[in-house]
């Protein structure tokens, strides 16, 4: 995911050249379970509406009803230099105000997050430690008493690279956020590109494909990136054949490569100005995932970001298909 109005550019410039073209302080916030039972807060749904948040908003999440038609919210960034943005915005809130902001999503059904790196992060690059950062970012998220952590790793220099060092760094970071965040209580989601989920010579270590095979029995689900790439446009991009210069990479391809459909979620921009390309109106959106759900997936559809999705923008992707 962007952050993403700053990532823009730098993906497009990764797209281009490459044919796909930290360590967190923490604010010691409330204690971690003082808000619910972490049972009521820890299972992931069957079926996820994933909002990301990074523009600055007061109180760091509007009312709940803003968001009615999500179960999930992500609050982005956590970084290598520590939080930003709305994951900064959270973190500087007063014990009792994050107590009370969480029992009032908790009781609207929606789950918070924190998402980390984004675009603008390069943690292979940066030669941070994987074991070390999943630490410091596990221990974040508990004391700022989180549901769980969306990892939104975009190192695409390191990716690109084919030597495997992506997909070891992403793989240790998953397993040890694992040990301190269990699956069952804490949710841990993934936000990969689409490309990455499919064999391709561009990636010649796996990418995705390879991660999901070392640990994705530890990944609750898939926030997939269906844009930036130039495909992903219509229904039959997104569904069905994806072509272009990452074949095998829509929607019901990448079950084809290991990865379960089941853990699909299908994101997309709010608007053109939050991507690059994959811009799909929501009530177009809709009509693919009516489709999608009529041939048996349920994964459920990612937006980046408020304020510019909103509940009637997910009232609008769902297309009828869930409620």
């Amino acid at each position: 995911m962007f952050s993403f109005a700053r990532m823009i550019t730098s993906i497009l410039a990764a797209l281009t050249l490459a044919s796909v073209s930290s360590v967190v302080v923490a604010a010691p916030a409330p204690a971690d379970g003082d808000v619910s039972s972490i049972s009521a807060r820890a299972v992931a749904p069957s079926s996820r509406f994933v909002i990301y948040s990074d523009n600055w908003v007061t109180g760091a999440l509007p009312a709940a009803s803003a968001l009615k038609g999500y179960n999930v919210v992500a609050l982005s960034f956590l970084t290598l230099k520590g939080a930003v943005d709305q994951a900064k915005n959270w973190e500087s809130l007063a014990g009792s105000k994050k107590t009370a902001k969480k029992n009032e999503y908790h009781k609207a059904g929606i789950k918070i997050i924190a998402s980390a790196f984004g675009a603008t992060d390069t943690p292979t690059t940066s030669g941070a430690n994987a074991v070390n950062t999943a630490n410091t970012m596990a221990k974040w998220v508990k004391s700022n008493g989180l549901d769980g952590i969306d990892v939104d790793y975009e190192d695409l220099s390191a990716m690109n690279k084919g030597d495997g060092k992506a997909e070891k760094w992403v793989s240790d970071f998953t397993s040890t956020l694992r040990k301190t965040l269990p699956k069952g209580k804490y949710i841990l989601s993934h936000a990969p590109l689409a490309p990455w989920l499919a064999p391709s010579h561009q990636f010649k270590a796996g990418a995705y494909v390879k991660i999901n095979k070392s640990v994705g029995s530890l990944i609750d689900w898939y926030n997939v990136q269906f844009y930036n790439q130039g495909l992903y446009g219509d229904c039959t991009g997104l569904l069905t054949k994806s072509g272009g210069a990452f074949p095998g990479s829509s929607l019901f391809e990448i079950p084809k490569h290991g990865i379960p459909l089941s853990k699909l979620v299908i994101g997309k921009p709010a608007t053109s100005a939050d991507a690059s390309n994959g811009y799909m109106s929501p009530a177009t959106l809709g009509s693919c995932v009516k489709k999608a759900k009529a041939k048996g997936w349920n994964g459920g559809v990612m937006v980046w970001q408020y304020p510019h999705a909103n509940a009637g923008w997910i009232k609008s992707a769902k297309g009828g298909a869930f409620h």
